[in-house]
């Protein structure tokens, strides 16, 4: 019975899953600080800066064959008003669905005023999608087709978008994947799902400055696809002395969350996010766990040189 139930469970997760790539890419609590990986356009106008960062997601724990998700990436202007990314992501189902992405991102600035800048980006890189059905155990005689025969495949896309940015706010729209694809299809008269859909991101966030010690930073992302609902996420932050951050977040009818970050050093943050599952998967699972490290490297003070006024890293 137990098997049967953690079979139901993982086939569960699977689904929805592989459905997530027609419904969502991979969730992020802390999206804000993981922005390159779904907007192109993505720019910090940091002269002499690279930002490198990390983040690790173990979603629904506990639960059979709940998702791992890793990502690295670095960003950094390359030349007057040019910046290029390149973003790594590892995407674990239950050791039995397995997807990386490799993706490089260049983006344009356009100045629009003494403050306001507009970027303009494009993304493109390879998805290696692989699956490993040799360890199911079925509970009824005649396997899912589904489930049938492994897969290893490997997908190229592109992606475009843009973002209007100052020191204290950012407004982006991107569509990170114009390719669909099928990473499971109508074979000997079976019809099986599985395809990845164009995927539209709307993202915003603004710093109010509460006091000279206080900031308030309240963000969002809404994300849409083709045959599935509106996914929208709210999320506050509070940084304290520029050095503490203490926030809440609330994806619609799925999950509450719980952040922290704090600055080890001016260039150096690392950060903890917890959510709590509202929807019905929360009966099998006891929480999502995200950390991250974003790390800013100085090519300027590397040289020798004063470096320059830079405003802080707010996104």
């Amino acid at each position: 019975m137990k098997k049967t139930i953690a079979y139901l469970i993982f086939t569960g997760i699977f689904l929805t899953t592989l459905a997530a790539h027609a419904q969502q890419d991979p969730q992020f609590t802390h999206y804000m600080y993981n922005m390159n990986v779904i907007n192109p356009a993505y720019a910090t106008d940091a002269e002499g800066v690279i930002n490198v960062g990390g983040l690790y997601r173990t979603q629904w724990v506990g639960a059979v064959g709940a998702p791992k998700t890793a990502t690295v990436f670095v960003h950094s202007p390359i030349a007057k008003r040019v910046e290029m990314g390149l973003s790594f992501i590892n995407d674990n189902i239950g050791d039995v669905v397995k997807e990386n992405n490799i993706y490089l991102d260049v983006a344009y600035v356009v100045p629009v005023s003494d403050k306001h800048k507009i970027s303009f980006g494009v993304k493109g890189g390879l998805t290696l999608f692989n699956t490993d059905f040799g360890g199911f155990k079925y509970t009824d005689e005649m396997a899912d087709p589904a489930f049938a025969e492994n897969i290893s495949r490997n997908f190229p896309n592109v992606g475009a978008g843009t973002y209007f940015f100052t020191d204290h706010y950012y407004l982006g729209f991107s569509v990170p994947n114009f390719l669909t694809t099928k990473h499971l299809e109508r074979k000997n008269g079976i019809q099986t799902t599985g395809v990845e859909e164009l995927h539209y991101f709307f993202t915003g966030g603004y710093v109010f400055d509460l006091s000279p010690s206080v900031k308030f930073k309240p963000a969002f992302m809404a994300k849409a696809v083709k045959g599935a609902p509106m996914a929208f996420d709210f999320t506050t932050n509070f940084l304290i002395n520029e050095k503490f951050e203490l926030g809440a977040g609330y994806r619609l009818d799925d999950a509450v969350a719980g952040l922290a970050a704090f600055n080890i050093t001016p260039n150096l943050r690392v950060g903890y996010s917890y959510d709590y599952t509202l929807s019905n998967l929360g009966n099998y699972n006891s929480g999502t766990h995200e950390i991250f490290l974003l790390f800013d490297l100085d090519r300027n003070n590397l040289n020798g040189s004063k470096g320059y006024d830079k405003s802080p890293r707010f996104f």
